[in-house]
């Protein structure tokens, strides 16, 4: 990964905003969905309950992984591993077309496409026995197929509760053989903004993308020399230096200031369920005479882990482009990797925004009245790959006592297939259709809610009444990315364990986890769209011309 992309970030104040109304978070999700999901994790989690661990654990939850990014896929493909390739979409939907003309002014073509992102994500976890707290930093840096480059920077923080059981496995626990199994729960506030930088118009949008992502690097710059002004130390002529420190700051600044980032106020909960396995070797005491051995410490390598994460987070904006709209974000993902030194990876996501006015909605929650939403962005995100990589533990016990401390880092190469359903629901309605959907109305366990492929197929007489919308009315597009992921990891942890048999029930008296996390994605393949239904109804995907003419610089 280029040193272009490293970014050092700073800290801001949050804001909290608290969330009254929890919702249905993803009742679209069909039971099988489900099923595959929890493979991914149960491949792990086998190792606790079971009484061996198979020569193929690795090739288990590579598999368990490849049915969560393909779960049409047949066993075969995926047993013999042929599913590096990571989801090019398929080729269903209403045909290829790519040849079609597509008139400008198609109301079906979304207005523009993510050309590329560098992403970086810094998360900081203390626990104290079973409390959980979290604080975490994401910045993005985006590159638009309009020629507008977006700057991006979330501040989380949250607090919860964490359990944890693990096991030693049959057979290995001379070995360091152990698995565990962990579930925590996190609610918490952030604030954060973006800023556009979408000053030049040259006529050559490929010219205007360059043009704006140097304004955007050099505002970058003045940000950071603007954060270190700011963290200086109280003392002797500190107002003087900080004016001093301030304009050579402002110095730094592009010639053409991005739009005001606007005011968003976050409030997020989580929930997560994990597993991992770990593989090692233990020391141990001699004793008296031999006997009477004490385990002394170990330590291990991690060979799988697994997790499953539902989060709902609600936005509220106070100033640019989104001023006056709440929206709420439900997203549930699982992901998993395997593999010591050579990792592969997998990861399924799908997330449902739901945008409303703020003030409508507020009156709407006071008088008890139903809500009417005005957008729905559904989103489908499903990446495969591998690379190199290893997490290590070393621990010390002293007594029921135990000291560990862990760390390690990687980089991964993958593929990300991602598709979209924009849908602006500009009456009355069609707010009503999903909003039923969304309080649990009309079946929806029994109609999921399908994905953006699925929306462009003919809907079955069996359709619901949202199935219908979405193929009628919104904007469905398919992209493909390759994903650079760089990580490090560090963490210590006190903790005190309570054995009963093969079991161990702990908890951590102190913690602290520290995980950074650089990652860079870049456009490729055919960006497709589906054009409004034809004869026989389907929905053609055709070649999105606005996307693909515009290249991603290079960062």
């Amino acid at each position: 990964m280029k040193k272009g992309r490293r970014f050092q970030w700073w800290q801001s104040h949050t804001h909290t905003h608290r969330w009254r109304d929890p919702r249905h978070r993803d009742r679209g999700q069909s039971g099988a969905e489900y099923a595959a999901m929890f493979g991914v994790v149960a491949a792990i989690v086998a190792a606790i309950v079971g009484l061996s661990v198979p020569a193929d654990t690795g090739t288990g939850l590579k598999s368990a992984v490849c049915r969560v990014i393909h779960p049409l896929s047949d066993a075969k493909a995926c047993a013999t591993g042929d599913f590096a390739d990571g989801g090019e979409g398929g080729g269903e939907g209403g045909g290829g077309g790519g040849d079609e003309f597509v008139p400008n002014g198609d109301p079906f073509e979304p207005t523009r496409c993510l050309l590329a992102q560098d992403q970086t994500k810094t998360t900081v976890v203390v626990q104290i026995f079973f409390i959980k707290i979290s604080s975490s930093e994401t910045v993005k840096l985006q590159q638009w197929s309009d020629g507008t480059v977006t700057l991006e920077r979330i501040t989380e923080t949250g607090g919860g509760v964490t359990a944890s059981i693990s096991a030693g496995i049959k057979g290995l626990e001379d070995w360091g053989g152990s698995a565990k199994l962990s579930g925590t729960y996190l609610a918490g506030s952030g604030s954060g903004g973006q800023w556009l930088f979408s000053g030049n118009k040259t006529g050559d949008t490929q010219k205007d993308l360059e043009l704006n992502l140097e304004d955007a690097k050099q505002f970058t710059e003045y940000l950071k020399a603007q954060d270190e002004c700011n963290s200086r130390p109280a003392g002797p002529r500190s107002s003087e230096l900080g004016a001093i420190c301030g304009y050579h700051a402002n110095k730094k600044k592009p010639d053409l200031p991005p739009e005001k980032a606007p005011d968003v106020d976050i409030t997020k909960t989580s929930i997560e369920a994990s597993g991992n396995a770990n593989f090692g070797g233990k020391f141990k005491s001699n004793g008296k005479s031999g006997k009477d051995s004490k385990d002394l410490g170990k330590i291990s390598g991690e060979l799988a882990n697994g997790t499953m994460t539902e989060d709902v987070v609600v936005m509220r904006s106070h100033s640019g482009p989104n001023a006056g709209k709440i929206t709420f974000v439900y997203t549930f993902s699982v992901k998993g990797s395997a593999g010591v030194g050579g990792v592969a990876v997998g990861e399924r996501m799908q997330q449902v925004a739901v945008t409303y006015d703020a003030a409508t909605y507020d009156q709407e929650e006071k008088d008890g009245k139903s809500h009417r939403p005005e957008k729905l962005v559904v989103t489908t995100s499903q990446e495969a790959g591998e690379g190199g990589g290893v997490k290590v533990e070393a621990g010390a016990n002293a007594g029921p006592v135990t000291i560990d401390v862990g760390g390690g880092g990687g980089s991964t190469n993958s593929k990300i297939h991602t598709e979209t359903s924009e849908l602006i629901l500009d009456n009355d309605a069609d707010s009503t259709i999903v909003e039923d959907w969304l309080r649990g109305n009309g079946d929806p366990a029994k109609n999921p809610l399908p994905s953006p492929t699925d929306s462009a197929k003919v809907p079955g007489p069996d359709a619901s009444p949202l199935e219908r919308l979405l193929h009628d009315k919104a904007k469905l597009s398919r992209l493909d990315y390759n994903a650079n992921t760089d990580w490090w990891n560090a963490s210590l942890g006190i903790g005190f364990g309570i054995s009963a048999g093969q079991f161990t029930l702990g908890f951590k008296l102190f913690g602290i986890d520290i995980t950074h996390e650089e990652k860079s994605q870049t456009i490729t393949g055919n960006p497709e769209y589906a054009t409004g239904p034809k004869s026989g109804g389907a929905r053609p995907w055709v070649d999105w011309k606005n996307c693909s003419k515009i290249k991603p610089i290079p960062t």
